[in-house]
């Protein structure tokens, strides 16, 4: 990347200069910010490392600056602690992330990977979105079947309307997706969009990601900690697994969405949000109040509206589009020249049931893509599991369930029962995956 280093101090300066061009980069740096905003005419930085407190023109003037130039450029923060509120509202408005002096490179370096990746994810979206305008869907949604125009037409009334949502489906169908395109076509647009997962974690872990802690608040609390609540302010947040929250940590969230402020652990005094709640869940949370695992009054603060997503078997229509969408997506990526589908390929992919659901499509497009050594992608770059999918008769084939134990059978004996391994190679929940190894009687004995 080409990137500039904005800060009065020359040690800093030099430091930064070093460890970023022993990582590739190319560097240009600045002692101030009329220096750095001088020559921002001529080619563009990538990134930029802005120090807050800068003698005549101050580092929130410089930001407001690059983001009205360039607004492509990433801007990380550096702040001393006296200037860390002004660093904290600087990324709520559009700085990619800040770090506090004195400066440690290794967390340079790794704010700066963030950085590209982020960069290189935003560029091949756009890439993306223009290669396959002509697909019929919405985003990254793709579907022509009755069950998503349902979905689209449900998004398209409750998105301008700033209520709470429930999304409700199995791993895979894509929650995350409609949580992200709801708030993209909110008046929320222009504010941050924060994802958390609420499975697998103890309610202390939950707390202080959720609601941040002040410096000193605990042992290890060696600086002020900024939770996701409070970094939404004024966006929107996604909170996955809501199902699996535990019940005391529910009545906390429950008084957030109701009081619209939050305590960061070890503080005082309130912070007032401004936020919209789009919560996700596999589970049937009805069935978990009767249980007495979800409560009811923050079930029905989040059930405002409910949108409900097929499995992929329900849309068969859709597979073909999605198809096509993952071949472009990874054959870009991996820099491969396929053509399309084999025949056979696509006999079987239409054949078969995705108890992964999109997620499973994209991975079995994905690994295909991988292996193809050809233009075409042939039955041999598929799983050996699928292939008996080609020409086989109807009667030879197993039930969903059998296929789902069968692989997360043949994962579990692969990482030698690492159920932390196993859920990470699936795409699950831990919570989800002991459920499932409960349920088919798949443990080390």
């Amino acid at each position: 990347m080409h990137i500039a280093v904005v800060d009065d101090e020359e040690i800093v300066r030099k430091r930064l200069q070093q460890a970023l061009e022993k990582e590739g980069h190319r560097v240009e740096t600045f002692s101030s910010g009329e220096a750095f905003l001088g020559g921002l005419d001529g080619p563009r930085f990538d990134l930029v490392f802005l120090d807050v407190v800068l003698p005549g023109l101050g580092g929130m003037e410089v930001l407001r600056a690059i983001k009205a130039r360039t607004p492509g450029t990433e801007v990380i923060l550096i702040t001393g602690h006296a200037s860390l509120d002004a660093a904290i509202e600087a990324v709520k408005t559009g700085a990619f992330h800040y770090v506090s002096k004195p400066v440690k490179l290794e967390e340079i370096r790794h704010l700066t990977r963030k950085a590209l990746e982020h960069k290189r994810l935003l560029e091949e979206n756009r890439q993306l979105k223009a290669r396959l305008e002509p697909l019929e869907g919405w985003g990254e949604m793709i579907g022509v079947s009755p069950r998503m125009k349902e979905v689209f037409q449900v998004i398209r009334k409750v998105a301008p309307v700033d209520c709470n949502v429930l999304i409700q489906g199995e791993s895979g169908t894509g929650k995350e997706l409609v949580a992200r395109l709801i708030h993209r076509e909110s008046s929320r647009r222009d504010g941050p969009f924060v994802a958390f997962n609420c499975g697998g974690f103890t309610e202390e872990l939950i707390a202080s990601e959720l609601f941040g802690y002040e410096r000193g608040a605990f042992t290890g609390a060696t600086a002020t900690k900024i939770g996701l609540l409070e970094t939404a302010h004024q966006g929107t947040i996604f909170m996955d697994e809501i199902g699996d929250m535990p019940l005391s940590m529910q009545g906390k969230l429950l008084r957030v969405i109701q009081e619209k402020r939050i305590f960061r652990v070890g503080a005082s005094r309130p912070i007032q949000l401004d936020v919209r709640f789009i919560a996700a869940t596999n589970k049937d949370l009805k069935a978990e109040v009767k249980a007495g695992r979800f409560r009811e009054d923050l079930f029905f603060r989040l059930n405002v509206v409910q949108i409900n997503l097929p499995r992929l078997a329900e849309r068969p229509e859709d597979i073909p589009l999605l198809m096509q969408y993952f071949l472009a997506r990874y054959r870009k990526k991996f820099g491969k020249k396929i053509s399309g589908l084999d025949p056979g390929v696509r006999e079987i992919l239409l054949a078969y049931a995705y108890p992964g659901n999109v997620r499973e499509l994209e991975n079995l497009i994905e690994r295909a893509v991988a292996l193809a050594e050809g233009e075409t992608i042939t039955v041999d770059d598929l799983p050996p599991d699928l292939r008996e999918y080609a020409g086989g008769p109807s009667g030879s084939w197993t039930t969903l369930e059998n296929r789902e134990r069968e692989y997360i059978r043949k994962v579990l004996h692969h990482t030698r029962f690492n159920v932390g391994e196993t859920a990470r190679i699936l795409d699950l929940p831990r919570t989800t995956l002991w459920r499932k190894m409960k349920k088919y009687g798949l443990s080390k004995l």
